[in-house]
This record gives structure tokens, C-alpha cells and sequence, in this order.
């Protein structure tokens, strides 16, 4: 029974201990207070042992109840059979007073030691809260039974294939319950011949070196539009040139080299963490490849081509995905963002293919940092993120510098000397020195051998069908980026990892929630947002359902720049206009993503707008504008703000 129904029904809770251990005394005496408090909810059954050695003959010896609980809960809490220290705690549908009658048959749940009672005790004394999704919706995983059983003979609990940042966390989640777990991860080399270590995308070739390279691009834009502003750099002798004005710093110098070098440093720092770090947590890592032979064995290849096999009673894939290739002629002369952190020479002009987050991202940092981007767009900006906000980002990017080719695709490309020439659709060419498609990511399964195992695999995208993680053979489950229909976020990858890890080897039924997840697209403006975008809630609840209020400001640390002048910020909540419930919010400026982390929160709690309206701003700062939100697209009013 969980703590959640013990609000409603008669919890029985059995603590099993020898008398002399203060551990046993303090979890028995405080589930015995609650017994008084709540004695229609609440029961204490007490299994006293006159030693710890007799304690240890009917845990663990003799009688070995650990092992016979673990067996009645069919494999779904290791920890029960592993646990072997005083007190031991479940809870039960019989309150048998004697020790050695105790049922294994009749237990419910296993609770742990002394701290996991005391945490069950307090989670039992708080106000009853249904397990519900922020839409009202149950939010219980129903499992199909997989087989599992802790007496299994095969060489592990759990394999997980990947060693992104979902597979690490789910690894990790398993090992801390009891589970016998191994990684088997092995990067293959990107097309044009990129590698990596331990970690996956986010670490590699994805969030970590792209927020570091972003900040290289902002740094560069304080230096040029801000520092002289603001006093930082200024001479006499440029006062009096200027007649007593400030005038932008002309662009700095970059160091290609110096960028990627110290990335790449970076990243191999926190590639080492992540081994150190399996390796504490007692996770087996196999530098290998995988390929399934079967739904309990993996073939396994080494870098020398050595062939074995590892067999499981669970398998998580987390494998991820990988850049969609360029599909044109010549395409293959085209580099990924699985390249572009770590490309070994300077990248000069660049032609980004695409419209994606990705695409923009690099742009917009490539720019930053002083380069010439053009971007190569097919249809529209961010496909899936709000519409009003995707027209804003672009037209900042184009007063930033950047191209935009529209309504084109390159048709071809060839070498002439050491540019790439590149045909568009449209019949126009042009010569770069680099160029990155970023038109989309396909799961990496198409060499995990998932026909040997009936797994079904969308055909469009590579990636993995599943329902609560649960692939179509039912001890095979699919984590992240490579599972149809998720999210390709690193911290939803993360927390479905641990999620499933917990409903496998912790008793939990909790399914991972993909609804008011937040994300920041890391753009010159930033681009935050969590929830429905304005055309999706329309969608959902009718037009005359949906209220939007919005507005433009000019964020502080702007306003000394000049040359910030013709840029703004933006922000907007979209409400339910019959349950003022907040559907979705955007924002646009600065620190986009710390400004929205904590209204994710608030979306996750299912916040009204006057929940946002009445809390206190900080002032003086962005955030705070979403608190003074008044005006309506509907009314026609200047949404300009007006100052403090």
C-alpha cells in the first residue's frame, strides 16, 4: 500500500528488529505515536528479537524472509532481498503479532530501514494529494508484466544500451535499489569521422558545448555594444574624439582554435566524471557495441572486432538519436552538430541548412563570434514552437547580421578549390567555407538488430514505439530521444530514466509526465517557453476559450546601448479564459532559461494567471514583467511597457 492510499484506508505497518537496537527502537516509537494519533488509519505490529543474531536467522539464515518478500513482490523491489541491517519494515494486510508467523505472502510493500520509516511516517502525516498529471489525469504507469524475477541466471538486472544522459541516470537510479546494472556504450563515428566519450549527445556535441559557445557569442556582443556604455575600456582621448558620446567597440579578434580547444577540454573532463562516477555507484561500463540476438542477449564488439555476448533480464535502450544526413548531392560534404564543436579549423563562412532550434542555435553563435552565417530555410522558423515568437526570433537574427535564404534547399554541392559551392532550389549558388544541415534526428537503432527482437520502430524516424516506456516486447523498455513521440530534451531523458529505474526495482507505479515541460532555445534573443503555444491552445480550446495577455519591453541591462535600441524583449501568458488556468507562457530576452525554470514549477502545480499577477515581482528584472501582464491581443492596446 502506498503512502498516498493510506489516507483512506487502514495501513498495517510491521517493524522487525532486535530490542537492543536503537535504530529498530526510534521506528517502532514513532510509528507508534501515529498509531495513537490516527488509530483507524494506522496499526504497529512489532516483531521483537532478543538479539541481533537471532534477528539475522529469521531475516537472513534460516527463515530468510528478506528473500521470501522480494520473491512475493515478484522481482518489483530488490532492495527487500538485499536489505540485511535492523530495522526491516513492510507493511501488510494481517497484523500477526508473532515473528515467525509472518507472512511473507500478505506484504504489500517494503518499506527499508529506519530512515525509509521515518520517511513513509511523514509522508503519511501529510494532507492527501492525488497522483494526477496538471490536466486532473491519473498519472499511474499500467505495466505489462515482463518476466522479471530475482532469481534469474542471466548476467544482469538491467543492460542499458547508451551512455547518454537518460541511460547514466536510469543506471545509476537502478544500482541505489539493489539492482545488478551495466552501460554498454560505443560512439561510432559521425560521417565525417567525430568522436566522442562517455556521456551521449547533451555532453558532446549538444547542450553542453552549445550553451558554452553561446556564451562566447554573448561575451562578444557586452564587448562591442555594452562595456564602452558602460564606462569598460573608455580613454579620455576616445571621449573627446567622440565629442563627450560612446560609440560601440569595433568587433575583437576571436580564437577559433582557443574556443573549441577549451570546450573540448571541458567535455573530456566531464567525460572522466561520468566513468568515476558509474564506477562509485557500482555500474558495470562495457565500452562496447550492441546488437540484440534476442530479448534476453546482446551481441557485443569491441574496437578490436572481439565478438561476445551479455545476457539480461531487463533492457533500457537509450541510445538516442543522430543527425538526419543531407540528402541532395554532393550532401555528404555537408557536417552535422555532431562536427562542429570540435571542428579542427576555423569555420568561416557558413550556410546553416535548416530551420530547427539547432540550425538557428549555430547560426546565432557562429555570428556572435564574428563569422559569416547564411541560413537556408525550406518552410518556416522552430516548426512546433509559438508562431509569433518564431517571427520575432528571426527578425532579431537578420538586425544581428544573419542571412536567411527562404523557400530554398540546396540541390547540390561540389568542391571548387577549398569552398563548397552550393546550388539552391531556387537556381541561385553561393560558395562557403563550411556547411552544417541541421534538418532534423532520427533514432540510432537502424544496427541494433531490434528485428531479431519483434521490437516495433517507426518507420519514419527510426525511433522506437513505446507506452510508458514499455516497448512491444514487454522486457525491453526505450528511454529518451530514440522513443517515438518524446521530447529530445536531456532533462526528460533524465527523469524518465529514473522514473522507469524506480517502477522496475523500487515498487513505484509514478509515469514520467511530458506534459508543461520547459525548454530555452538559445538564440541571439533567447527563447524560453513551457506549455501550449498560442495556435495549439486555440487548437485545443477554441479561439473564444483562450485569452492572451502579452507584452514588449526593453530589459534594463539594454538600455545605456544604442545599438540595443531597436531590439526588444517579449513576453506572453495564454489562460484559459473560463478557469484563468495558464496554458502556456513565452519569453523572450535575456537568461531565458533561468527566468523560465521557475514558472515551470508553477505550470507543473497548475497555476493561474492571477497566481502570477499577485506575486510580488523582483525588481528591477525581466522576470518580473510576466507579473504585471494586463493588456490582451483581443483589446488592440499597446502592449509597449511603460516603465517602472
Amino acid at each position: 500500500m502506498t503512502s498516498a492510499a493510506a489516507a483512506t484506508t487502514k495501513s498495517i505497518i510491521h517493524v522487525a528488529g532486535y530490542s537492543s537496537c536503537g535504530f529498530y527502537r526510534r521506528a517502532a516509537s514513532v510509528v507508534a505515536s501515529l498509531s495513537l494519533l490516527f488509530p483507524h488509519r494506522l496499526q504497529l505490529v512489532q516483531h521483537e528479537f532478543t538479539s541481533r543474531d537471532e534477528f539475522r536467522e529469521w531475516l537472513i539464515h534460516g527463515t530468510n524472509f528478506r528473500e521470501r518478500v522480494g520473491n512475493t513482490l515478484g522481482g518489483g523491489n530488490l532492495r527487500a532481498s538485499a536489505h540485511s541491517s535492523s530495522p526491516f519494515c513492510w507493511t501488510s494486510n494481517t497484523a500477526d503479532q508473532s515473528s515467525n508467523s509472518a507472512d511473507s505472502v500478505n506484504v504489500l510493500e517494503f518499506i527499508g530501514g529506519c530512515d525509509d520509516a521515518l520517511d513513509w511516517c511523514r509522508k503519511f502525516a501529510q494532507p492527501p494529494a492525488p497522483s494526477t498529471s496538471t490536466d486532473g489525469e491519473a498519472n499511474i504507469a499500467e505495466m505489462v508484466p515482463d518476466g522479471h524475477s530475482p532469481s534469474h541466471s542471466y548476467d544482469y538486472d538491467l543492460l542499458i544500451l547508451g551512455g547518454g544522459s537518460g541511460g547514466l541516470a536510469a543506471s545509476k537510479e537502478a544500482a541505489k535499489l539493489g539492482a545488478k546494472v551495466a552501460v554498454l556504450d560505443y560512439v561510432k563515428p559521425s560521417p565525417a569521422g567525430s568522436k566522442w566519450g562517455l556521456g551521449g549527445t547533451c555532453v558532446n556535441v549538444g547542450c553542453i558545448p552549445k550553451k558554452l559557445m553561446h556564451n562566447a557569442a554573448l561575451l562578444n556582443g557586452n564587448y562591442v555594444h555594452d562595456q564602452p556604455h558602460y564606462g569598460i575600456g573608455v580613454t579620455p582621448e576616445s571621449i573627446e574624439a567622440n565629442y563627450g558620446m560612446t560609440q560601440d567597440n569595433t568587433a575583437a579578434t576571436h580564437s577559433w582554435d582557443m574556443l573549441k580547444q577549451n570546450v573540448q577540454n571541458h567535455i573530456r573532463g566531464l567525460n572522466f566524471k561520468y566513468r568515476v562516477d558509474l564506477r562509485e555507484k557500482e555500474v558495470t561500463y562495457l565500452n562496447l557495441l550492441g546488437k540484440f540476438v534476442d530479448k534476453n542477449t546482446i551481441e557485443t564488439v569491441d574496437k578490436k572486432g572481439n565478438v561476445d555476448t551479455v545476457t539480461f533480464s531487463r533492457c533500457m535502450v537509450a541510445v538516442g538519436g543522430r543527425p538526419t544526413p543531407l540528402n541532395c548531392e554532393g550532401g555528404e560534404m555537408a557536417i552535422s552538430s555532431d562536427d562542429i564543436f570540435s571542428l579542427d579549423r576555423d569555420p568561416g563562412k557558413v550556410l546553416c541548412v535548416g530551420a530547427s532550434y539547432i540550425s538557428l542555435e549555430c547560426a546565432g553563435f557562429l555570428r556572435g563570434i564574428g563569422k559569416d552565417v547564411t541560413v537556408a530555410v525550406r518552410s518556416i522558423l522552430l516548426r512546433g514552437f509559438d508562431r509569433e515568437c518564431a517571427k520575432l526570433i528571426g527578425e532579431h537574427m537578420k538586425d544581428e547580421g544573419i542571412v536567411f535564404r527562404e523557400e530554398v534547399v540546396p540541390t547540390k554541392l561540389e568542391k571548387v578549390g577549398e569552398k563548397i559551392k552550393v546550388t539552391f532550389s531556387n537556381g541561385e549558388s553561393d560558395e562557403y567555407d563550411t556547411v552544417l544541415a541541421a534538418i532534423g534526428r532520427s533514432g540510432d537503432t537502424s544496427k541494433l538488430g531490434l528485428e531479431n527482437v519483434g521490437v516495433a520502430v517507426n518507420p519514419k524516424n527510426s525511433k522506437i514505439s513505446a507506452k510508458f516506456e514499455q516497448t512491444s516486447v514487454p522486457n525491453i523498455y526505450a528511454i529518451g530521444d530514440v522513443m517515438d513521440g518524446c521530447p529530445e530534451l536531456t532533462p526528460v531523458a533524465i527523469h524518465a530514466g529514473k522514473a522507469l529505474s524506480r517502477r522496475l526495482f523500487g515498487g513505484s507505479n509514478q509515469a514520467m509526465d511530458y506534459r508543461n515541460i520547459c525548454t530555452t532555445v538559445f538564440t541571439p534573443l533567447e527563447y524560453g517557453t513551457v506549455g501550449y503555444s498560442e495556435d495549439e491552445a486555440i487548437a485545443e480550446f477554441g479561439e473564444e476559450s483562450v485569452t492572451v495577455y502579452h507584452k514588449y519591453f526593453i530589459p534594463l541591462e539594454w538600455s545605456l546601448s544604442p545599438s540595443r535600441g531597436s531590439h526588444q524583449g517579449f513576453c506572453k501568458a495564454i489562460v484559459n479564459k473560463h478557469t484563468d488556468k495558464v496554458l502556456g507562457l513565452h519569453y523572450l530576452g535575456p537568461n531565458a532559461g533561468e527566468v523560465m525554470q521557475g514558472f515551470g514549477t508553477a505550470m507543473k502545480l497548475g497555476c493561474k494567471f492571477e497566481d502570477i499577477t499577485e506575486t510580488v515581482g523582483i525588481h528591477p528584472t525581466t522576470a518580473e514583467e510576466f507579473t504585471t501582464l494586463s493588456i490582451t491581443k483581443e483589446s488592440g492596446e499597446d502592449a509597449a511597457a511603460s516603465g517602472c
